[in-house]
């Protein structure tokens, strides 16, 4: 009877979607969403899609990534009066309404959780937990690269738990140690830092990194397009899109 009892539960707990390595995507963060491109993948901000988008973007067949800051606290969330003030650190330099979050605390956690359970309610195969590097920033809460490993790793085992897909977030210093628990990467401008070759336990284990690189006005995109896209700094595994700052509906892919 034990034996059936965990057969049954198995799939519950591992039911989660592992994407393949190589999708279309659109990531889009601000202005209104255009549901009908012809990606595999859509990145969205779990606030802000509404039940119309989400439903627009399931029926067509996408996959739905949901956008949540899992590191900073914003003051314009529908949550953002349930982190203690004890839990606040310093300004996000260039981010308006931000601050850092202190990942110990464990206020912050239950909120979190509360945030991926929402992701799951709204139908979300799965969540890209923003400002999860808060360590290598001036935070003012004392962050170590410990605390950021403990955080990030409890963040993608909760995820999981709830049946979602769990992408890690730039954080390049600590890829080695948190490759295992991560079912695909995002990154920001690494042919721009030069650190796109820290991807490796991402490809060799045949995970999908999608990656961006930003133009500051869309008639720049061609001519980064062709750098971008035929530049040695960048594998060719990689899922590459140019974006505009604002992440609108605007983009180009290689």
């Amino acid at each position: 009877m034990k034996l059936i009892v965990f057969v049954c539960l198995l799939p519950l707990v591992s039911s989660w979607w592992r994407p393949g390595p190589t999708l279309s995507w659109q990531w889009q963060l601000s202005s209104k969403i255009h549901t009908n491109l012809d990606v595999q993948v859509y990145d969205v901000d779990l606030f802000d899609a509404t039940d119309s988008d989400i439903h627009a973007i399931k029926s067509h067949g996408h996959k739905l990534v949901c956008y949540f800051s899992a590191g900073s606290y914003e003051n314009w969330r529908a949550d953002a009066k349930a982190f203690p003030s004890s839990a606040l650190g310093n300004k996000l330099e260039g981010w308006e309404g931000e601050k850092w979050l202190d990942i110990r605390s464990s206020a912050v956690k239950t909120i979190m959780e509360a945030r991926l359970t929402k992701a799951a309610s709204r139908g979300c195969d799965a969540v890209e937990p923003d400002n999860v590097d808060g360590y290598q920033n001036k935070n003012g809460v004392g962050l170590t690269s410990s605390n950021q490993k403990d955080y990030n790793i409890w963040l993608a085992k909760t995820a999981h738990s709830k049946g979602l897909s769990v992408g890690l977030k730039n954080a390049v210093d600590l890829i080695k140690d948190l490759e295992p628990y991560f079912d695909w990467a995002l990154n920001e401008e690494c042919v721009n830092y030069g650190e796109c070759d820290k991807y490796k336990p991402f490809l060799d284990k045949h995970k999908p990194v999608f990656h961006v690189e930003y133009v500051d006005n869309h008639s720049e995109g061609t001519n980064k397009a062709k750098k971008i896209c035929s530049s040695h700094g960048r594998p060719h595994q990689f899922n590459t899109l140019i974006k505009d700052w604002d992440l609108t509906s605007w983009r180009m892919a290689c």
